[in-house]
This record gives C-alpha cells, structure tokens and sequence, in this order.
C-alpha cells in the first residue's frame, strides 16, 4: 500500500445462490392454480471462510508476497484455484494478466462473472485490491517478513468473497471483472498495465471501486467505511442509497494526503475518465503498523471484516443492476 499512504507511514446458506421454492396455491375466486415464488434468503459471507484466506495470503510461506517472488507465486496460484472452485471465469484466456518490469515479470489475476441481463451484460464493473506487498522491512525480535494482512491481503480476500457471492447467486445485471493487482508497492504499475490493456481493447466501464486496508474497524460514531475522491462523484451517497445506510463516508485526511492518486483506482480513473475510487477502513487512527512486520493475520478483526464484506453486497448489487447509470461524475 505505499502508493496509497505514501506520505503517513452469521451464519449463512452456502450454495442456496438465487434458488426459488415454488408453492401452488388455489386461487378461490377463480379456481385457477397459481404460483408463488418465495426467495431463499441471500447468502452471506462466512468469517470462518474470511479468515482462513486472509491466513493464508499472510502466513509467512508467501515471504511477504514482493512482486517477483515464489511468495507471489503462491498467492496467484491460490487466488486462480479459489476462482476456479467457485466457478469464476477468467476474462482472458487464462487468469493472468502479465507485464514485464525490467527483469520482473508480474502477474495481475482476472476474474469474470457474466452479467445476466442481455444488454446491461455489455457494460463492466470492476472490483480491485492489490494482493502485493512489500516482502521485508525492519527486524522486529528477528521477524523480517512484512505479511501486508491489513495492507491489502484484507481488500483481496473482500474481492475474493464478492467474486464467489456473484457467481453462485447469479444475481448482476451488468458483467463484472474481479481485478487481484501485483505491482501496486511499487507505483501502480499492474492496476496500470490493466488498465491501459482494457481501454484498448475498448472494454465498456461503468465503475471502478479498490479496496484498500479493511482489515480493522473504525471508531462506533464514524462510518464504516469512507471513500478517495469524496467529492469527484456521486458514488458515496449512491451505495449508501442501495444499503439504506450510512456506509461509506468522507475522511478528510484522504483529501489532504491525496489518496485518490495514491492506489489502484487511479490508473482506471486516468484511462477511462469514470467513477474511480479506493474505499477503506484505515483511517490513521486505527492501525500502527503500516509496511511494518507486524502487519499480520492476529491483528485483524474478523468480525468487522466479515461484517464490512456483507453489508457492502446490497450496494454492489445496487451498483450492478441499476438500470441507468446512476453513478457519475461531479463538476468540481
């Protein structure tokens, strides 16, 4: 997450998707059968499953996941085989996204959900985190690996339920593309390679959103959530709308430190001149250990990030299905 603080350091129904019980019922008046289409409660996404992903992306087995590394390696082959087990298609002919830093390959991994609606299939939602970090930083009782739990393997284990949800419930009017960026710790350089790679090939977009460090909770009289590029659009008071609740809102720090520019929305911003914006949870207040080797699993909160994860699914859906697009730019 260096671009983006480069300045300061329930139980659920698995699988019911979007089934329908069908009753029949006799209609007295006119002794006609009819039926009633009664839908199973939506899932919801489970902490347990939360946690062992965001365990896993942050065990020391991934050294700290430096683009570049085996570490890596082992986070996109994990993040391809979740797509795969929960029936997410790749939008490329594989996978991965490939770029070339100097000597470095890196690899952004891609995953589609198809939109169900005939024509609202054609335009593209994406959903982001970076699943980099940056390997090692300053020995702490001699630990030197940097984990990055917090920064950002909590944004892509978000984007890895969002993903899943979608695909079993089927429930998303316009496509969707499910973006895992390498690169971002040093200078966005996979979120960019994507997005240039996308525009050029003329991919319709709606909307971007990158998660950026949801790993801990704010203060109980804040929102949940707040969002870069508070005022460039009107994509905060929208989700907001779609929840019915007060979600997503404004920090003025991430106006002052310019955050907006900071993480992996910005290259998507800059490509295709739409809504564009990171939303976190981090909020300088909450978190010590930024690029720090203890940014790790056991300081994560999973109750608030299992809790962040679903009530943001209403306005994702919100976002998906709306039949115009709702959200846009603001004059500023």
């Amino acid at each position: 997450m260096r671009n983006f603080l480069s300045i300061i350091v329930a139980i659920t129904i698995l699988g019911c998707g979007s089934q329908k019980k069908i009753s029949e019922v006799k209609n007295t008046n006119t002794e006609k059968v009819v039926s009633i289409s009664k839908t199973v409660p939506t899932p919801v996404v489970l902490k347990e499953a939360v946690k062992s992903s965001l365990e896993y992306l942050a065990s020391d087995d991934l050294e700290g996941r430096n683009t570049g590394s085996l570490g890596i390696e082992k986070a996109a082959v994990f993040i391809e085989n979740f797509f795969k087990e929960n029936e997410v298609q790749p939008y490329f002919i594989t996978y991965r996204d490939s770029f070339n830093l100097k000597e470095i390959v890196g690899y952004n991994v891609v995953g589609y959900v198809q939109g169900q609606d005939p024509e609202l299939k054609n335009e593209f939602v994406i959903l982001g985190a970076h699943y980099d970090h940056i390997g090692t930083a300053e020995a702490v009782n001699g630990d030197t690996i940097a984990n990055g739990a917090n920064d950002d393997a909590s944004g892509t284990v978000a984007v890895l339920e969002w993903a899943k949800y979608f695909a079993k419930s089927k429930s998303n009017k316009r496509s969707i593309l499910f973006t895992l960026y390498a690169a971002e710790e040093i200078g966005l350089k996979g979120s960019e390679h994507l997005a240039k790679r996308l525009k050029e090939e003329g991919l319709n977009l709606y909307t971007m959103i990158n998660f950026e460090m949801i790993g801990v909770p704010r203060a109980e009289n804040e929102t949940m959530a707040y969002i870069t590029g508070y005022h460039k659009t009107n994509m905060a008071e929208k989700l907001n709308s779609y929840v019915k609740d007060d979600v997503v809102g404004y920090l003025p720090q991430a106006k002052a430190y310019n955050l907006f520019k900071r993480s992996d929305n910005y290259p998507f911003f800059n490509a295709f001149k739409i809504p564009a914006q990171a939303i976190s949870t981090f909020d300088f207040t909450n978190f010590d250990y930024y690029h720090h080797v203890d940014d790790e699993a056991d300081k994560m909160d999973f109750d608030h990030m299992t809790s962040f994860i679903n009530k943001m699914i209403p306005a994702l859906e919100g976002m998906v299905n709306a039949e115009a697009k709702e959200i846009k730019m603001n004059n500023e």
